[in-house]
């Protein structure tokens, strides 16, 4: 009679000690998704740029749902048969348990390709989009570095093996100035409506003594109007009045040439022909120094930033390379600025994980 007791309480108090399996998985399968999302995005990323530094063409599969179906089932069962005193017969008790668990996550890819393809690698970065970037805090020689082509005719450095071209030393300096003026507050952008039309306008604020001449260094740089104050900011190659800044902004594919072609390779495949080698001379490796280093071998080091294998040889960003790691990001990031709707939806390929 008291072990039937004991195993009635002990079954009370499994009963009171259940609770939910949710919540104790959100806290669990959110940073574990975010950490895997995350380091596939780099991988990826890292990926297409080896792709397109070897003239492969790059293949971006996106995740578009991760949906995680738990289930957990129990049966506890007690029994049990009590002979009284001075009858003859057995008696005995019985307890069993049967538990199941099951974890079905499906993770659904979506290929990048069609009308989405051509707006997110192919469509010109928006100008309102890099502006945005440096009004948020981005360095200004950093976004005009990555994302333009000609800024008022001031042409960047760019690589690649179709139309490499060397950057116009005044390009240089003005990235400069304008991440200085950006530091000490001198020079913003900002959106105007005018007759239910949007545009963006770059403006001086009143001069100080601090930024004075970097002002005045602008203003020279561009062929601006020394005596205005507010200059609409235009797509294009070339401004039609001195009241214009004209900036000619890359497409996300011509940002992966470029910085594909600072990737180093191995010289045997050089010598073979395999891949390009960009020329460069020593003032415009001085002028416009590489943005991203990636390094390669036979294996990686440990804890590096980002590595993948690619034509038999690792391919990586050493970790305490503050410089290339903040490129990547840049560059995952600048994909959010083109991204459009498809007009098709696109085929959808859906792996349940097992």
């Amino acid at each position: 009679m008291r072990a039937a007791t004991r195993l009635v309480c002990v079954y009370l108090l499994m009963l009171t000690g259940c609770a939910s399996i949710g919540p104790p998985t959100v806290v669990r399968d959110r940073f574990d998704y975010v950490a895997a999302i995350s380091d596939s995005w780099k991988r990826q990323t890292l990926l297409n740029l080896l792709k397109v530094r070897y003239t492969d063409a790059p293949v971006f599969m996106d995740i578009t749902s991760v949906i995680s179906a738990y289930s957990v089932q129990g049966d506890i069962s007690i029994g049990g048969q009590i002979t009284p005193l001075g009858r003859n017969g057995d008696t005995f008790t019985s307890a069993g348990a049967a538990g199941q668990y099951s974890d079905k996550p499906t993770i659904t890819y979506q290929p990048l390709s069609g009308d989405k393809f051509a707006r997110s690698l192919m469509a010109p970065i928006p100008v309102s989009g890099i502006l945005s970037l440096i009004q948020a805090g981005y360095p200004a020689d950093l976004v005009l570095r990555i994302c333009v082509n000609s800024i008022n005719g001031l042409e960047n450095d760019y690589g690649g093996a179709g139309n490499p071209r060397a950057g116009n030393p005044k390009f240089r300096e003005l990235t400069t100035l304008l991440r200085q003026s950006q530091a000490v507050g001198g020079a913003g952008f900002r959106t105007k409506v005018t007759k239910d039309k949007e545009s963006v306008v770059m403006f001086f604020r009143p001069s100080s003594g601090e930024t004075e001449p970097l002002t005045r260094s602008i203003r020279e740089l561009l062929g601006l109007d020394p005596a205005a104050r507010e200059f609409s900011v235009v797509y294009g190659s070339s401004p039609e009045t001195d009241a214009e800044i004209a900036i000619l902004t890359r497409s996300i594919l011509q940002v992966m040439i470029d910085l594909a072609s600072q990737i180093d390779v191995p010289a045997a495949e050089i010598a073979e022909g395999r891949v390009y080698s960009p020329q460069r001379t020593v003032e415009q490796q001085q002028m416009f120094p590489p943005l991203v280093t990636v390094h390669n071998g036979g294996s990686p080091p440990e804890n590096v930033y980002v590595g993948v294998r690619y034509r038999d040889q690792w391919f990586w960003i050493d970790d305490r390379d503050q410089q290339s790691k903040r490129t990547l990001t840049f560059l995952m990031m600048a994909f959010s600025l083109t991204e459009g709707v498809p007009a098709q939806a696109a085929p959808v390929v859906t792996i349940p994980a097992r």
